[in-house]
């Protein structure tokens, strides 16, 4: 049996050339896995000898290559790197045979990432897929799993920890405390500030508007280029406003003199320009929530929009004021949904005003689903994963908040122009975690509760040095939820999350979010133990 295999990667060149022996090394390991299952592995594209690495980079590349594949062979898109999904998609709409996504499980090649974005645009674009994982594709379940889908075209995943909304389930007073919540929500009609949509190929984090307006959110589509064109606008006695304010708060910038690959003061001024514009632009337009791109577009202006967005996410921050000194959104987080995932936009505008309702903290943000180890010790025995972003973790859910905080500069891999983030390790404490997303042409979420868990240090540089280490960490247990389980479930590669004061309060509350997303029309999936 032949199985076809290709190579979806990065847009930048870069990151395609650092990442690419990562990947070789993943397909050796997994051609061996299929000839021992019986398969023969064909790479359907060559290495290019002139950009050094062997990935399809772009949306026609990918158009081209799968003109010379069979439609009804087996497909198998294999990824240990960030890729984006819209190389690939176009082709893997049309492709008849049976498909199999498949990720390296490791936190320094963030293939899994990747994966879980494709798995989301694929569920959204309605196309039939199987999904695997392994660290060395060697181990039992993998193994089963590979032959069972040579064998079938199918997997067959555990998802007993997946439990439909039922309104039978919840409390009279979560029921209607969801309910009213929406119906207020909906009627009071909000604006999702978008500069500029398709971050990195993210298909599935672009919901369609008449999925969007349902829910009383309506998009005010911005270009980057405004917001490029407020910073200019932006005093530099303004920015040094900010920055002074930043410090005072004890928040430590790790500040060098090599533009090219040490974060500098001046870099993270311009960060505090486009905090300070941002602000602005959302007022002006009358926006609730916003999405920054930055990945493509402005990384090849200014500095990294990372900082921005923490900042706005919390709701503790520098004070910003119009032209006739009037403060925006005084005592307010201004949420920000990263990489503008429009799914995490709503998830953010509405948790943030839920949990101001209920009297929680309300600051929020999506991080990736990066990794995850069994840990031991410390009072817990349980898979720990590894949420991690470059943006949009808010100081307030930092151990010490700003005085935890600290900015690092951005990997030059991806970052040309620098810039900080703003970086912490998150406090321990409930929470309620969720992934809004678009399958079968509905909005749809799944919800569940968990803990933000307290590791040594030691434990948690070892995972920072694993992954990104310039990045904002929470090392988070899923209540009722394997890893499996949820590698098999999850649809994107973002996961939304929130603090409640207590883990009966993150019970309570996670039934009252969904019984709000029910009211506005997403239909909500109760994953893991929350009854």
């Amino acid at each position: 049996m032949k199985v076809y295999l290709v190579a979806s990667g990065d847009l930048r060149l870069s990151a395609n050339q650092v990442c690419w022996e990562a990947q070789r090394s993943m397909e050796e390991k997994l051609a061996e896995a299929l000839r021992n299952a019986g398969a023969e592995l064909i790479r359907a594209h060559a290495y290019d000898e002139e950009k050094q690495h062997g990935f399809i980079d772009s949306q026609k590349m990918g158009m081209q290559i799968f003109k010379n594949i069979d439609p009804d062979a087996p497909l198998i898109v294999a990824e240990s790197v960030w890729q984006y999904s819209h190389h690939v998609l176009a082709g893997l709409t049309t492709h008849k045979g049976p498909i199999l996504t498949v990720a390296n499980w490791s936190g320094e090649w963030p293939g899994l990432v990747g994966m879980l974005n494709l798995n989301g645009s694929l569920t959204k674009a309605g196309v039939n897929y199987h999904t695997l994982w392994s660290r060395d594709f060697s181990d039992e379940f993998f193994r089963d799993k590979l032959q069972q889908w040579i064998k079938t075209g199918k997997i067959a995943h555990d998802l007993s920890h997946v439990r439909a909304y039922d309104r039978q389930l919840l409390g009279a007073d979560e029921l209607q405390t969801g309910t009213n919540f929406a119906k207020k929500f909906r009627a009071d009609k909000a604006i999702m500030g978008v500069f500029d949509e398709g971050c990195m190929g993210m298909f599935n984090a672009i919901v369609p508007d008449h999925l969007l307006h349902p829910t009383g959110i309506f998009k005010e589509r911005l270009s980057q280029s405004t917001l490029y064109a407020k910073m200019l606008e932006v005093k530099d006695d303004e920015a040094e406003d900010v920055l002074n304010w930043l410090l005072q708060k004890g928040m430590i910038f790790n500040w060098g003199t090599d533009e090219a690959t040490e974060l500098t003061r001046q870099q993270t001024l311009l960060q505090c320009k486009m905090y300070i514009a941002a602000v602005r632009l959302a007022a002006a337009f009358g926006c609730d929530t916003i999405g920054i791109q930055y990945q493509q577009g402005l990384k090849d202006l200014v500095p990294a929009s990372d900082l921005v967005e923490g900042l706005l996410n919390n709701q503790d921050r520098p004070p910003v004021f119009d032209e006739q000194g009037l403060e925006l959104f005084a005592g307010e987080a201004l949420p920000h949904f990263n990489e503008v995932d429009e799914c995490a936009g709503i998830d953010a505008l509405l948790t943030y005003k839920l949990w101001r309702s209920l009297g929680f903290d309300a600051e929020n943000t999506l991080h990736d689903l990066r990794y995850g180890e069994h840990f031991k010790g410390n009072g817990i025995d349980d898979f720990v994963w590894v949420f991690l972003i470059s943006g949009a973790a808010p100081p307030a859910h930092f151990v010490n908040a700003y005085k935890g905080a600290s900015s690092d500069r951005q990997p030059a891999m991806y970052f040309r122009l620098g810039g900080g983030s703003l970086k912490g390790i998150s406090k321990p404490g409930a929470l309620v975690w969720s992934r809004i997303y678009v399958e079968e042409n509905e909005l749809r979420c799944d919800i569940g509760v968990g803990q933000s868990v307290d590791l040594p240090q030691q434990e948690v540089q070892r995972r920072w040095e694993m992954t990104t280490p310039q990045w904002p960490i929470m090392n988070a247990t899923l209540k009722g939820v394997s890893q499996n389980q949820m590698m098999a479930k999850h649809k994107a590669n973002h996961i939304h999350v929130v603090y409640t004061p207590t883990e009966a309060d993150a019970l309570r509350a996670c039934k009252i979010k969904a019984a709000a997303l029910q009211e506005l029309g997403i239909k909500v999936n109760f994953c893991g133990d929350v009854f």
